[in-house]
């Protein structure tokens, strides 16, 4: 597994901006925005080209296409605040929500909806989800894609954990994560230290 934290200045500019515990909702969407359009820049940056020839105004010439067919796997409810950005940056992409909320007790992730159905419209998936906490919501997410077929799958994330980091590497060694911070350890909660708090929440104005 590759583990790649940005260090783009942009990136960890809003970063700081989006831990503020006075940041309004409709600031921290916005920011949630732009900091996912930074990331799946940089978590793209390996995807296979090929060759075509096209017309100009002028004349022909040959320019790359991406080869591969981008998709994203957005983990409900936090992960909606990425997928807007992320089609703005790939909008013939494939979206494939996959539903899930944390025991807060056992702090595993308990499946509510995905409709992964058919055969894999996407060579590449994308995870969403905005914080990697005890990495167990994404190693589901992964067995759901990878039982569905698909070949290649990443995780993009604002905010990771050693501990969600570890988890990941342990169950899929051949995922690359790809975030904008990776922070002290959890909590005895399963929060991420010093995080942000709720993703969900602070983007959606509720309480946990």
């Amino acid at each position: 597994m590759a583990l790649r934290v940005s260090r783009h200045p942009l990136v960890q500019h809003k970063l700081g901006l989006l831990r503020r515990q006075d940041t309004p909702p409709w600031v921290f969407r916005r920011l949630v925005h732009e900091l996912t359009m930074l990331l799946i820049y940089e978590a793209t940056d390996d995807l296979a080209l090929r060759s075509e020839t096209i017309a100009t105004p002028l004349e022909p010439t040959d320019v790359k296409i991406l080869s591969q067919r981008i998709g994203f796997a957005p983990i409900l409810r936090a992960g909606l605040g990425m997928v807007e950005a992320a089609l703005e940056m790939l909008p013939t992409a494939d979206v494939r929500h996959l539903g899930m909320y944390r025991d807060h007790v056992t702090l595993s992730p308990i499946e509510y909806y995905q409709r992964l159905t058919g055969p894999p419209r996407a060579d590449v998936y994308l995870i969403l989800d905005p914080m990697l906490a005890t990495g167990q919501s994404a190693v589901h997410a992964i067995e759901l894609l990878e039982r569905w077929g698909v070949s290649i799958v990443k995780f993009v994330g604002l905010i990771g954990s050693p501990e969600g980091a570890d988890c990941v590497r342990a169950a899929f060694p051949n995922v690359d994560v790809h975030l904008a911070a990776l922070d002290r350890q959890l909590n005895e909660n399963g929060y991420i230290m010093p995080g942000l708090g709720d993703a969900g929440d602070r983007q959606f104005g509720t309480t946990s």
